[in-house]
C-alpha cells in the first residue's frame, strides 16, 4: 500500500505527528530465518507437495511447498528479513500493540493442581512494559519503524488493523495517516470489548471505559467483504414491522427510486400512476407487482417494494462493533492472556478484509487468536512474537485446530545473535568474551585457549553466537580445566548440539574428573536496557531422562524424569503447588527420524486448559525401513522454555 503525497498546507509541506528525534530512516537488517521445529507434515509427494500428518489432503489454493509460520523474536528484525520474501505480497494485517494499557502482561500456567501466575521475563517486560515508561516518545518511534516496514510488506491491494486502546488512538492515528495516508483510512472502529461497566465503577471520577479503536487502513482495491449480524427481536420488531397476510412473513418497505436520477442513468417513467426515476426497468416494476412486492403508498404518491426478512443476510456491520465481546473467564477459547482478544472479534476482521488462500500476518501475536482465525477460514499465515511462551500458546493452539495444515516454528537465532555482536559489541571476538565473562559475574583471563573467565573458582567457557557448543567443544574446554587446579568448569551456551545430553556431560565430566555446570546465556543479553537494568540470569539447563521399548520395527518412547531449569525464585514460588516432576511438563514432542538438521514433529502430548492430563509414554511408531535411526525428544516446561534429548536405534 502506497500513501497518497501528502495534502499542502500554506506554509508547509505537510501536516504530521512530530517527536524527538524523529526520523524517516528505518533500520533493516536482512537475516536468515532459522527453522526450530515443522509440524503436520511427514511426507512429501514426488512433486514437493506437503501432506498432513493424518493423511489427509490439503486444499486446492495451498501453495506447494507452504508452511504457515509461527515466528520468535524481536518484530522489527522479522519484519525486516520478511521483505525478501514478502515484501507486496501480505494481504492483510492485524496488529495490537500495547501501550499503558494497565496490563503487565504475565500470564497464568497450571501447576499441578494450582493456578501461578508467571511474570513475563526480563526482554518481554522491556518490550512490552517497562519501554513505554518513558513515554511517547519511546513508543511512538518503535512503533513507527515497524508500521513502514509491514506497509512495504502489504500487498497493493491489502488492508492492516490498528488495534489501539483510547488513551493513545487519537497520536496513532496521526501515525498512521503519515505512513498510510490518510485518503486510505476506511474506519476506526468503535470496539466495545465488554459487557460491563469496565473501569467507571462506584468512586471513579470518569465514565466506565468499555471501548477500544480499531483503524483499518486499506487500498482502494482491497478486499471487502461486508459483513452482517444477526438482528434482534426488537430490531425485527422496529424495522419489519409488516406481515404478509397469507405466508406471515414479516417485511419492511423500502424506496424503489433510483439513486441519483437521471444523471445515473436510472430509468424513468409512469407506473401506477406516479411518475420517476426508478431502479427497475418497467419489466421488472411489473413482474415485481405481479408478485405483488410493490406497494402504493396510501397518498398514492411514491411506490414502494417488499423486503422480507427471510430474503436479508442480516443487519449490515458498521463502525460499532457492539456484539462481539473479549474473552470470557469461563470461555473454551480462554488460555489466560490477560489481553486475548475474542476469536469472533478476529473472524470478523479477517472475513471482511480477506479471501480464503490469502496471506494474513501478526506481528504482535500475543495469545494467537488472529492465526487461530486464520487456520479455520482457510487463510495461509504468519505469527510472530518476542515472547517464547506466546510462541509456545499458539503451536499449541494450532495442534488443537482441526485439520491443521503443515506449519513451522522459526526464529533468526545465531544470524540476530551475530548481528548483535557485530553492531553492539564489537566484531573482535575478545571484545564477545570480556561482554559475556563480566555479565556472569566472572573475571575475564588470558593464556587459554578454550577458557574465557573464573567465577567462585570455577572457570568459564562461553560458547560462539553463531553455533551450538558441541560435544568436542566442551570436551576441549573439560580437559583443559583438567590441566589446571581449578577441577570445576561453567559453559554458558547460546545453543547446544542435539547429541550434547547430560549424559554424554556427566561422561566427560567422570573420565576427566571435572565438576561441570551447563548453562544457558539468556536472549535478554541482546537488550541494553535489560543490562543496564542487571535484568540478566543464566539458569542452567533443563535435564530429561527418557528409556524406550523396540519391538522388531517398533518404537515407544517415555519420559522418566524432568529436571527444570528454573531460578530459585520461581522454585520457591510454585513450591507445593508441584506434587510430581510431571507436573513441570505443558508439552513434548517427538521426531522419530531426525535428519540432524530441522526437528519435525511426528507425535507429542500436551496440556490444554479442558484436558490438563498428560500422557508421558508416545504412541507407537512403526519405521518402514531397518536401520540406526536418529530419535529427538523436545519438551516444553510450563514456562515455555524447551530441551531436547537424543537417541539412537538400531531398527532391524
Amino acid at each position: 500500500m502506497v500513501p497518497p503525497p501528502p495534502p499542502q498546507v500554506q506554509g508547509y509541506e505537510k501536516v504530521e505527528l512530530v517527536w524527538p528525534g524523529k526520523t524517516t530512516e528505518v533500520e533493516r537488517v536482512s537475516l536468515p530465518f532459522q527453522t526450530i521445529e515443522r509440524v503436520n507434515e511427514v511426507s512429501r509427494s514426488a512433486g514437493g507437495q506437503a501432506r498432513l500428518r493424518d493423511g489427509g489432503e490439503l486444499p486446492d489454493w495451498w501453495p506447494e511447498g507452504w508452511r504457515n509460520k509461527l515466528i520468535w523474536g524481536d518484530n522489527k528484525y522479522v519484519l525486516s528479513s520478511l521483505l525478501n520474501e514478502f515484501a507486496g505480497k501480505v494481504d492483510l494485517i492485524y496488529i495490537d500493540p500495547p501501550f499503558a494499557t494497565g496490563a503487565d502482561f504475565s500470564y497464568e500456567v497450571k501447576v499441578g493442581r494450582s493456578q501461578l501466575t508467571k511474570a513475563p521475563s526480563a526482554i518481554e517486560e522491556i518490550a512490552y512494559r517497562d519501554t513505554w515508561k518513558a513515554g511517547l516518545s519511546s513508543y511512538l518511534p518503535m512503533l513507527a519503524d515497524r508500521l513502514f516496514l509491514m506497509r512495504e510488506l502489504l500487498a497493493k491491494s491489502g488492508t492492516i488493523y490498528i488495534h489501539i486502546g483510547k488513551n493513545v488512538s487519537h497520536l496513532v492515528r496521526a501515525l498512521c495517516d503519515d505512513v498510510f495516508g490518510i485518503d486510505n483510512l476506511a474506519n476506526e472502529i468503535t470496539w466495545k470489548r465488554t459487557y460491563g461497566r469496565g473501569d467507571g465503577a462506584q468512586g471513579a471520577k470518569h465514565h466506565g471505559r468499555v471501548t477500544e479503536s480499531i483503524l483499518i487502513y486499506r487500498s482502494p482495491s482491497a478486499t471487502w467483504n461486508p459483513q452482517y449480524r444477526p438482528y434482534t427481536e426488537d430490531e425485527i420488531a422496529e424495522t419489519f414491522k409488516y406481515t404478509d397476510d397469507s405466508t406471515g412473513e414479516r417485511y419492511q418497505l423500502v424506496p424503489v427510486d433510483g439513486p441519483g436520477g437521471g444523471a445515473k442513468g436510472n430509468p424513468h417513467y409512469e407506473f401506477l400512476g406516479v411518475t420517476g426515476y426508478w431502479r427497475y426497468s418497467r419489466e421488472t416494476m411489473q413482474r415485481l407487482y405481479d408478485q405483488g412486492d410493490i406497494v402504493l403508498s396510501s397518498t398514492g404518491k411514491s411506490l414502494r417494494r417488499k423486503r422480507y426478512l427471510k430474503d436479508v443476510a442480516g443487519k449490515a456491520v458498521v463502525d460499532l462493533w457492539d456484539d462481539v465481546f473479549r474473552v470470557s473467564p469461563t470461555a473454551k477459547e480462554r488460555v489466560n492472556f490477560p489481553t486475548q482478544k475474542s476469536l469472533a472479534l478476529l473472524r470478523r476482521i479477517i472475513a471482511t478484509s480477506s479471501r480464503p488462500g490469502d496471506l494474513v500476518a501478526d506481528f504482535f501475536l500475543g495469545s494467537g487468536t488472529t492465526v487461530t482465525a486464520a487456520e479455520a477460514l482457510d487463510r495461509r499465515w504468519i505469527g510472530v512474537d518476542l515472547g517464547r511462551f506466546a510462541v509456545h500458546t499458539t503451536r499449541k493452539r494450532m495442534l488443537d485446530s482441526p485439520d491443521c495444515r503443515p506449519f513451522e516454528v522459526l526464529n533468526l537465532g545465531r544470524y540476530e545473535r551475530s548481528h548483535w555482536q557485530g553492531a553492539d559489541v564489537g566484531e573482535q571476538i575478545g571484545e564477545y568474551y570480556d561482554f559475556i565473562v563480566q555479565l556472569y559475574g566472572a573475571t575475564r583471563i588470558q593464556g587459554f585457549n578454550h577458557l574465557h573467565g573464573i567465577k567462585d573458582g570455577r572457570m568459564v567457557h562461553v560458547g560462539a553466537t553463531d553455533a551450538p557448543v558441541t560435544a568436542d567443544e566442551l570436551e576441549l574446554a573439560i580437559s583443559e580445566c583438567a590441566e589446571g587446579s581449578t577441577l570445576a568448569l561453567d559453559v554458558l551456551g547460546w545453543e547446544w548440539e542435539m547429541g550434547l545430553n547430560p549424559s554424554r556431560k556427566d561422561e566427560l565430566a567422570h573420565f576427566y574428573e571435572v565438576d561441570v555446570h551447563l548453562l544457558n546465556i539468556p536472549r535478554e543479553v541482546m537488550d541494553q536496557k535489560a543490562v543496564a537494568a542487571g535484568d540478566i540470569h543464566f539458569f542452567e539447563l533443563s535435564v530429561v531422562e527418557l528409556r524406550h521399548e523396540q519391538d522388531d520395527r517398533g518404537l515407544v518412547v517415555e519420559i522418566e524424569s524432568f529436571t527444570p531449569a528454573v531460578d530459585e525464585y520461581m522454585a520457591k514460588k510454585v513450591g507445593g503447588a508441584i506434587a510430581r516432576w510431571s507436573d513441570w511438563i505443558d508439552y513434548w514432542s517427538i521426531d522419530f527420524d531426525y535428519d540432524g538438521e530441522t526437528f519435525v514433529n511426528s507425535w507429542q502430548s500436551y496440556r490444554t486448559r479442558q484436558d490438563p492430563s498428560l500422557s508421558l509414554i508416545s504412541d507407537p511408531h512403526r519405521y518402514d525401513a531397518p536401520g540406526r535411526k536418529t530419535v529427538v525428544v523436545k519438551v516444553i516446561d510450563i514456562f515455555g522454555n524447551d530441551t531436547t534429548r537424543e537417541l539412537t536405534v538400531e531398527v532391524e
